[in-house]
């Protein structure tokens, strides 16, 4: 028997961007129904961000007893039961799951619907047995992994980031297509867990980062052990003996790499599919829904949040994009997406962090700027920690304003997080010299950078001048 719910907002998709609408929403006390197909959490807890993590956390631990002599210790040879590595990971799901699940959502006063959504037309969407007439809909529908059209893939059984983490055994030979930030962070977990891990991408690993940071870090996954190979086209797969074979083209010519297992990690596309988006009046594209800077979609009543939009795509966007939304839908206020104060990070060890504008594009845009740097080497803390590998470069405009910062080192990713926030204050350098950092941590080095900038100064000879007139003031 069918039900027919009138509502103020109806959220499509349980993930991160969806669940925090929905959270909120009924905080308000606004009438709000939750539909979900799949796993509530989405993506980011059952298949992205925290099992990576906690697969990270793991072959960190195993690491570390491997170059334990540097601190006084004997180095030992871990041994890894992946199948504990397994359930340590999906123990971490299970102990988040509870505050992202339908009990918690339902004892909020939201009525989640366990089915596919899909428009019938502009204002109504069917989700199983249910009619759904809502004032405001938000889609927020996420991402999947994009398989690329590769010539026999389709015949081989490969991982992607949603089966990779229901491994019980350790991949004897990981192949990995895709050098990109979850290609890299899974190669390195995995290669410290104790699989051999070869990594082919297509152009340049790491790319869309800043060259010369990426670069520490690739050094120090390949002294690791990874094979990492930019510039290698994967041109067919196919099931041999041994494993999967791939044939892979470079400017050398064509070669065979044979693999026990293959990880295909080539990129995401936005979850589109099913929606009935045309019989709304709602125009996308194949990288996603077109979104407005208030993220209103063609279809004014309906609102598109995060991976589906095609833009930046992380978890802490999609919740980003829903306060927004919230903000607009709910007390009619003015909101607009801005993106240059958005960090984003690679959790590798080291870790490459990055927010505004690289060099590259700085140079591109303004005629004068300052680059500073600052290395791990020289900070005190890193040392005590034998955590010297990289340096923080900051780029300013010729006035001294902030336009990005990138960090390639420990912990880059909580320390990239106030220049995101000086960046979103259009703050200039000198307030970054001005804050105490106790003593010793690693934000020291952001304030030894953002120091540099005056050093030129310090030569001036007109300040010189007036140095020496007031000391001879006494």
């Amino acid at each position: 028997m069918s039900e027919t719910i009138k509502t103020d907002i109806c959220v499509i998709g349980g993930g991160s961007g969806g669940l925090s609408v929905a959270a909120a929403a009924a905080a308000f006390g606004v009438p709000v129904v939750l539909v979900e197909k799949g796993k509530m959490g989405g993506d980011c807890l059952n298949y992205g961000c925290v099992p990576s993590k906690a697969l990270i956390a793991a072959g960190k631990r195993a690491h570390a007893m491997r170059t334990a002599a540097k601190f006084g210790s004997t180095n030992a040879r871990p041994r890894v039961n992946y199948e504990a590595v397994h359930d340590h990971v999906h123990g971490v799901i299970a102990a988040i799951a509870p505050n992202d699940s339908v009990e918690r959502f339902t004892g909020m006063g939201v009525r989640v619907i366990k089915a596919a959504a899909r428009f019938i037309n502009r204002n109504t969407v069917e989700a199983g047995n249910v009619t759904i007439r809502a004032r405001r809909f938000v889609i927020a529908t996420g991402s999947s992994p994009m398989v690329p059209p590769i010539p026999g893939l389709d015949k081989v059984r490969f991982l992607t980031n949603e089966t990779f983490f229901d491994l019980k055994e350790r991949p004897e030979h990981l192949m990995i297509i895709g050098g990109g930030p979850i290609g890299m962070e899974l190669a390195q977990a995995s290669r410290r867990l104790g699989s051999e891990v070869t990594v082919l991408e297509a152009f340049q690993p790491l790319g869309k980062d800043d060259p010369e940071l990426a670069r520490i870090v690739l050094d120090r996954v390949a002294e690791e052990g990874v094979e990492v190979r930019g510039g290698a086209k994967v041109a067919g797969v196919r099931r041999v003996k041994a494993g999967i074979e791939l044939t892979i083209e470079t400017e050398a010519g064509e070669e065979k790499i044979v693999g026990s297992h293959l990880l295909v990690a080539a990129g995401r596309k936005a979850n589109v599919e099913g929606l009935g988006l045309d019989e709304a009046g709602i125009k996308h594209d194949k990288r996603g829904i077109k979104v407005s800077k208030g993220l209103k979609t063609s279809n004014r009543r309906v609102y598109a949040i995060g991976d589906v939009t095609g833009g930046l795509q992380f978890t802490h966007v999609a919740n980003y994009h829903a306060g927004l939304v919230i903000r607009n839908a709910l007390f009619r206020l003015p909101v607009k997406v801005e993106t240059a104060h958005i960090p984003w990070a690679t959790y590798t060890d080291p870790e490459l962090a990055h927010v505004g504008m690289s060099e590259v594009d700085a140079r591109e845009k303004k005629k004068h700027i300052h680059v500073l740097r600052w290395p791990y080497a020289e900070n005190d803390r890193a040392q005590a920690e034998r955590e010297t590998s990289g340096f923080i470069k900051v780029v300013t405009d010729a006035k001294g304003r902030i336009l990005g910062a990138t960090i390639a080192g420990a912990h880059a990713g909580e320390l990239i997080q106030m220049w995101g926030f000086a960046i979103l204050n259009k703050m200039k350098i000198g307030a970054m010299t001005s804050f105490v950092s106790p003593y010793p941590t690693l934000t020291e080095i952001g304030k030894r950078a953002a120091i540099n900038y005056y050093k030129p100064s310090l030569s001036n000879p007109w300040l010189q001048r007036a140095i020496r007139f007031v000391r001879w003031l006494g």
